[in-house]
């Protein structure tokens, strides 16, 4: 009981995230207080109830094994080893059961054969950490899997692989069970997320590269067909464990372990902010050392295969391959590491491994493992750390400036003469890029356009605001990119385009990732017509829906994803550049509707081939939240309700003719599909259809008789809350000013406003309780932000029967002009709203901003510098809280 009792004060004094699980699950708390590590874990294993659903019962099994493991590791009570062999045997039966809910779903009826989960990494070896991603490859049989009479086997395919992934990512108020990660896969950036068996098996016979060799090492079957698993397995096992190695294996290998140290450079120096994972002297050290001497020597000795990090470091001790004490020295870092990892993945439940940079936070972390502080906490690292570090360098050593080529001498100083204060990396860069192991720079073209592109390039990026996160983000572009060529030939011609990138790749890997998908993003950006605003949604639509002769639906759908990206992509760089973000949110705002509206008329005119027409009938689309207030960030999913006019007992008078509620309901279905499916050309909108009448749990399309009458007798306070920033986006005149009416009918309804406010009060208390803001600067979540804010505005709106505009400023305004507010709100909103539109775009974990960026973030705001925007935004924050408060103060205990 006392160790227990001790356990408890560290979890509830250092780690939010484990202290909400304690008040969670009772059953599994009850375990633990009584010393029973292994009946807790029961207790977790048994916290998803099957009525739940999959994905509830997942999430919540998630948090209560969480829970049992943390509190067992921190007890001292179970070693590392079966820590993460824990959390790596519940990620595979996870997968098992989401892969088997998305088949059932499917084809109830069918075997359930053909399609295997891969898993890698630390997943792959079982060592799986606390707030990991999995890592998984999916592969399918075409002769086995099941599928529709008429639907292709690789369609089929991928929608059982994003279902199931679907199932594991969906977020609630249980949190998620993992964030799964599908990039591992052969060419991510033009492969389907599943792949037939046979091809993969081809692909790594005759193009994979080094660092794929050495990935496999951590794979094995781990959910779905696992026979179909072990054959390929078996298939590849020539390519991971070659019995001999030419130059160029070997030369791959060495490629890999420069990367480690090149690539990260800001999480090298050991101290506070330091990176345990991919810092110098790190997990990935001990790891990587690992596995070069595994694929030198596992290709003769199948003794040295194991994927496990401390079973291979034994392995290659027992044959002689590395020293007894060397071994035994990186185990024991190992182990070290791995476990202050833990700490600090425990405290918020986030996937992190640097050391905090605040030295609370740091001494946080110290505490939780049972230290005093943070000095303690360093010193027992430091000393692993350089040993590792020292280790490592046996790979590849490091030469001294009297080894250095001439040409590196000579090319070292030309970095120095152009502006980089650290030649090393960017020297590291262009080595590695010269060295034709990564895809897009394969060929003696690519290679060519390169070297013509490089002066002017580094020239560029020395003078960007963040030179090594620019060339840390090329670099991650270029990896992903499957040629080079003429976007180095693009760069070369443009110089202007050059800066651009730099300041794009300093500031927004929102963008940086967009280029990496799409090079030719960059293109949109030669004309300067690009920074100019998006015109009428009307006059963009009709651009969107533009198609080629001959082209049909489905090439509509990759059209309009390639011009919305464009569109997108110009706006934040307008952001970069300094144009204003509350101009650019509405911009966003524009290009969504005008997608809306051209994928939904030609989804219906393609409906109504097969089905004909409704009678009467006409399809409307109603945006809620951020889409329905015409402000959006880069990042905003779409909050939409589909409803239709006429008489749902009608038919519609098509070859294939349905009744009107199953028509529309099917219509809708397309319609989203239409703006969320990932084409070839990537993905559009997240769409969020859970704001209809009746949630999840109703009709997806519902006739606008009904919508009326449950917005008259069966919706909650918070759905009419919600409707203060409906507005139609799709749909005849007609039917649009019928909804009108509607909205209107039901806002100015009079109504038992005390009720109506101790509700919203209640709202409010449980968003903070289930939904806490990830940093200060979270401006959404945060105390004082704009979930405050907006909350205030509707709660006032509905006291005086006025401002029912869905654009948030707009109503804000009415309502200060007519004294119900004060004007000071109106400067916090605007303030708030363009941080959250520019943090979006640089920041998008709602996290402060690089040291380097901040200056471009005060400058979108309206402030001086970092300093002056902080105190504006504390000032903003202080006029909401205070507004918010002094509204909600009678409220709250009746709450």
């Amino acid at each position: 009981m006392t160790d227990w009792l001790q356990t408890e004060t560290r979890i509830r004094g250092h780690s939010p995230f484990l202290a909400r699980a304690l008040d969670r699950f009772p059953a599994v708390t009850e375990r633990l207080a009584a010393g029973d590590h292994d009946g807790a874990l029961a207790a977790a294993q048994a916290a998803g109830s099957p009525e739940d659903g999959v994905a509830r019962s997942l999430r919540r099994r998630r948090g209560a094994i969480a829970l049992a493991v943390a509190a067992a590791d921190l007890a001292g009570a179970w070693d590392m080893d079966r820590v993460t062999r824990t959390l790596s045997d519940f990620a595979d039966q996870a997968l098992e059961e989401a892969l088997a809910a998305a088949m059932q779903e499917r084809y109830p009826d069918a075997d359930h054969r053909g399609f295997v989960v891969l898993a890698l990494g630390k997943h792959g070896s079982r060592e799986l950490n606390y707030s990991s991603d999995i890592d998984p490859i999916l592969l399918y049989d075409p002769a086995t899997l099941p599928h529709g009479e008429r639907e292709d086997v690789a369609d089929a395919a991928v929608r059982i692989g994003r279902r199931m992934s679907e199932l594991l990512t969906a977020r609630d108020g249980d949190g998620y069970v993992f964030r799964v990660d599908l990039r591992l896969r052969p060419s991510p950036e033009a492969t389907p997320i599943a792949l037939p068996v046979e091809a993969a098996i081809g692909y790594y016979e005759s193009t994979a590269m080094g660092w794929e060799q050495a990935a496999f090492i951590r794979a094995r079957p781990a959910a779905g067909d696992i026979p179909l698993g072990d054959y390929f397995m078996r298939q590849i096992r020539p390519f991971v464990w070659r019995r001999s190695l030419d130059f160029g294996a070997i030369d791959a290998i060495v490629d890999i372990s420069r990367r480690i140290r090149d690539h990260y450079a800001q999480g090298q120096a050991f101290g506070p902010g330091y990176d345990l994972k991919r810092g110098r002297g790190g997990i990935r050290e001990v790891e990587f050392f690992a596995q070069v001497h595994q694929l030198i020597h596992g290709g003769r000795d199948p003794s040295l295969r194991s994927g496990n990090t401390r079973e291979a470091l034994a392995a290659l001790a027992a044959a002689n391959v590395i020293e007894t004490d060397v071994a035994a020295r990186l185990d024991e870092a190992y182990i070290l590491f791995r476990t202050i990892e833990h700490r600090l993945q425990m405290v918020e439940d986030r996937q992190t491994h640097e050391l905090p940079k605040a030295a609370a936070s740091l001494d946080n972390v110290a505490q939780l493992h049972g230290l005093p502080d943070a000095t303690a906490l360093l010193d027992l690292l430091r000393p692993h750390v350089e040993w590792v570090g020292r280790n490592y360098d046996r790979l590849s050593p490091e030469k001294d400036d009297a080894a250095l080529s001439q040409d590196e001498e000579r090319l070292k100083a030309q970095l120095v003469e152009i502006g980089f204060a650290d030649a090393e990396t960017p020297l590291a860069r262009i080595t590695r890029w010269r060295g034709g192991t990564i895809r897009a720079l394969r060929s003696a073209p690519s290679r060519e356009a390169l070297e013509a592109l490089l002066p002017g390039l580094m020239r560029t990026l020395a003078k960007a605001p963040d030179p090594s996160r620019a060339l840390n983000r090329l670099d991650d572009m270029i990896g992903r990119l499957p040629s080079a060529i003429n976007f180095f030939k693009l760069l070369a011609a443009r110089p202007a385009l050059v800066e651009l990138l730099a300041e794009i790749l300093s500031h927004a890997p929102t963008l940086a990732d967009a280029l990496g998908r799409r090079a030719e993003l960059i293109d949109g950006l030669i004309d300067a017509s690009a920074f100019d605003p998006p015109p009428s949604v009307p006059q963009l639509a009709r651009q969107l829906g533009a198609l080629e002769p001959g082209e049909d639906y489905q090439a509509l759908l990759d059209r309009v994803r390639q011009r919305v990206g464009d569109r997108r992509f110009a706006l934040g760089a307008q952001i970069i550049r300094g144009g204003d973000p509350l101009e650019a949110g509405r911009g966003y705002g524009r290009v969504a509707e005008a997608a809306i509206e051209a994928l939904a008329a030609a989804t219906v005119a393609e409906f109504e081939t097969a089905h004909g027409k409704v009678p009467g009938g006409d399809m409307l689309i109603l945006a809620l939240g951020r889409m329905g207030g015409e402000v959006l960030t880069h990042a905003s999913d779409l909050d939409l309700v589909y409803l239709f006019t006429g008489d749902f007992s009608t038919e519609s008078d098509g070859p294939r003719p349905l009744g009107a509620t199953q028509y529309f309901n099917r219509l809708g279905q397309r319609i989203t599909n239409a703006l969320s499916v990932h084409t070839a050309s990537g993905p559009l909108y997240e769409v969020d259809t859970r704001l209809r009448p009746s949630g999840a749990q109703g009709l997806l399309a519902v006739s606008l008789d009904s919508f009326a009458k449950y917005q008259r007798e069966e919706a909650w306070t918070w759905e009419h809350l919600a409707l203060t920033r409906a507005r139609p986006v799709f749909g005849s005149p007609q039917a649009r000013a019928a909804l009108d009416e509607i909205l209107a009918e039901t806002l100015r309804r009079p109504r038992d406003f005390d009720d109506l406010a101790r509700q919203a009060v209640k709202m409010r208390a449980d968003i903070a309780r289930h939904k806490p803001p990830a940093s200060d600067l979270d401006v959404k979540l945060v105390p004082g932000g704009l979930v405050d804010l907006e909350f205030l505005i509707h709660v006032n709106q509905f006291r005086h029967g006025m401002a029912f505009d869905p654009d948030l400023g707009q109503a804000l305004a009415e309502l200060v002009a007519a004294g119900h507010l004060p004007e000071e709100l109106i400067a916090a909103h605007d303030l708030i709203t363009r941080y959250l539109v520019v943090s979006r775009l640089v920041s998008p974990k709602s996290t402060e901003p690089a040291e380097a960026t901040r200056s471009l973030v005060a400058r979108a705001c309206g402030a001086a510098d970092w300093d002056g925007l902080l105190a504006s935004y504390a000032k903003a924050r202080q006029c909401v809280g205070e507004a918010w408060a002094a509204l909600a103060a009678p409220y709250q205990e009746k709450a």
